[in-house]
């Protein structure tokens, strides 16, 4: 009896342990794909305040972008925020909607992350398809990873 106590114990120890490191895991996935987005947010405000930048997005058909495709541009700042929210909400690092909402919002991200790769791939723009495939493959990863993680 002694022999399951301690048998019991290692393997709690051992679980407690393996979810401690899936959680520094998907925790550290959450905050470098914040940190992605919070550059894509400012790259998408320089956008939105007519910085010269256009050719790097929304199809490499304007340095300056139009007030449309701006408003655009402002939206997906907003779109970001959300998806951060989401992603840190997924790995515990902040509570702000049911663990079950969070769970599937991150693999509804993690989805569309995957479809962007492709999209990115596709795009007719040079710069848009060798600068945004890459982050977007980077973001779908670590999207991934923190869908997956225990919350």
């Amino acid at each position: 009896s002694k022999t399951v106590t301690v048998v019991g114990k290692i393997v709690r120890d051992d679980v407690a342990n393996s979810i401690g490191r899936i959680r520094i895991i998907a925790s550290t996935a959450a905050i470098a794909a914040t940190a992605i987005l919070f550059g894509l947010a400012l790259f998408q405000a320089a956008l939105v305040a007519g910085k010269p930048l256009g050719h790097l997005a929304w199809g490499d058909k304007h340095r300056v972008l139009p007030m449309r495709l701006r408003v655009g541009s402002a939206l997906s700042v907003a779109v970001y925020v959300a998806i951060a929210a989401v992603l840190l909400d997924r790995a515990d690092l902040i509570s702000v909607m049911h663990d079950d909402t969070a769970r599937i919002a991150a693999w509804v991200i993690a989805a569309y992350f995957v479809i962007g790769i492709g999209m990115n791939a596709a795009s007719r723009s040079k710069p848009e398809r060798y600068l945004m495939t890459p982050i977007v493959l980077l973001l779908a990863v670590l999207s991934v990873i923190t869908a997956a993680g225990w919350g």
